[in-house]
């Protein structure tokens, strides 16, 4: 493969909502982090059930809380969702890269659009050292953050409390790739235990283990080399140089479990611009549609409509062996690159349509 610069952390976080990079899997997450990174102190002197819970950061700083926080600000959708399927979206009171409408689950969709934006893309320092937060929620993909983020020493001075989801903050720190969920599962955990609200946490975790463990017994007997290799299409991210899902990005997770073969996860990182002639070398058998939310069901079948004709009516790609056969499956790519409890599902639609005789 012939790499042509990273993508950016950037573009990846503006168009997809996400921070760049994810951690995945399933327990005793592989970036050092613990089930849930909870420390089972001594609770003398707590100021509510369950507490002190001290949790680490990338970096194995650790924080402790002694009561769940008031107000949180989120940097972007992937913390304000987790936040909102905890039942903890009431402690929320701005964020960073709001979703757009219909970007997030039914359920949390209307909810998550009412939360203060206190930036389109990441929140001013100004604006966030002075939201009056106690707790700033941190996907970015790297431990200093974007733009002109805040010090540690200014986060203090401020009284918040910065904390990362380890599944889209601590990529780059891991030594694995990414090929299942658990550090996904450690931050629902995490957060359930910060927020007070670890019954609901435990409840989202066992359903993502139902989901992608029915898919794991349903293509158990299917070996590896004989699974269908599989391209994550960023069409949204432009068509000059096509955009590589690569193996820190949770996405990679979400193919794997599926049981695909990431045509790409030969390359280290969340995402990277690669050549199409890359793309014609390892002529995937399958190609994801990877288009962006783009606010309703007609606008989003219009993009996958444009991003298929693309594909087809292109002379370097219409002789692609997923494009000739029509394997194209129209999975939106806030579903598949965002670390969340949806990953779960997205394995389990993915599988669906690649083994449609073993998975239900």
């Amino acid at each position: 493969m012939r790499a042509r610069g990273g993508y950016g952390v950037a573009v990846a976080l503006i168009g997809l909502l996400a921070a760049g990079c994810s951690d995945g899997g399933d327990s005793g997450g592989k970036d050092g982090s613990d089930s849930g990174d909870r420390t089972a102190a001594a609770a003398t002197n707590a100021s509510a059930p369950g507490f002190p819970v001290t949790v680490s950061d990338c970096a194995g700083k650790r924080t402790t809380f002694t009561s769940p926080p008031k107000a949180i600000v989120t940097s972007n959708a992937s913390g304000l969702e987790l936040l909102l399927r905890l039942g903890a979206g009431d402690k929320v009171i701005g964020t960073g890269f709001p979703p757009g409408r219909g970007a997030m689950p039914a359920p949390y969709d209307a909810r998550a659009r009412r939360v203060p934006v206190l930036g389109k893309a990441v929140v001013p320092k100004e604006k966030l050292l002075g939201s009056g937060a106690d707790v700033y929620i941190d996907t970015f993909a790297s431990m200093g953050g974007m733009g002109d983020a805040p010090t540690e020493a200014e986060y203090r001075a401020a009284g918040i409390k910065h904390l990362y989801l380890k599944s889209t903050a601590c990529a780059a720190m891991s030594k694995a790739p990414l090929t299942d969920l658990t550090a996904v599962e450690a931050d629902v955990t995490t957060f359930g235990a910060v927020t007070g609200t670890s019954a609901r946490a435990a409840e989202l975790v066992d359903g993502m283990r139902r989901t992608v463990g029915a898919v794991t017994r349903a293509i158990a007997d299917v070996p590896e080399s004989e699974r269908p290799t599989y391209f994550f299409f960023d069409y949204d991210a432009g068509t000059e140089q096509p955009t590589a899902v690569c193996d820190r990005q949770v996405a990679n997770a979400v193919i794997t479990l599926a049981g695909a073969r990431n045509v790409f996860s030969d390359c280290h990182g969340g995402f990277q611009q690669v050549g199409w002639e890359d793309v014609i070398a390892r002529d995937p058998d399958w190609i994801q549609l990877g288009v962006r939310n783009h606010g309703s069901p007609a606008a989003d079948a219009k993009a996958f409509d444009a991003a298929e004709t693309w594909l087809t009516s292109n002379p370097a790609t219409k002789g692609l062996k997923a494009v000739r056969e029509k394997h194209f499956l129209r999975i939106g790519s806030e579903r598949t690159t965002i670390a969340g409890v949806g990953d779960a599902d997205t394995v389990r639609e993915i599988a669906r349509t690649l083994y449609p005789g073993k998975v239900s």
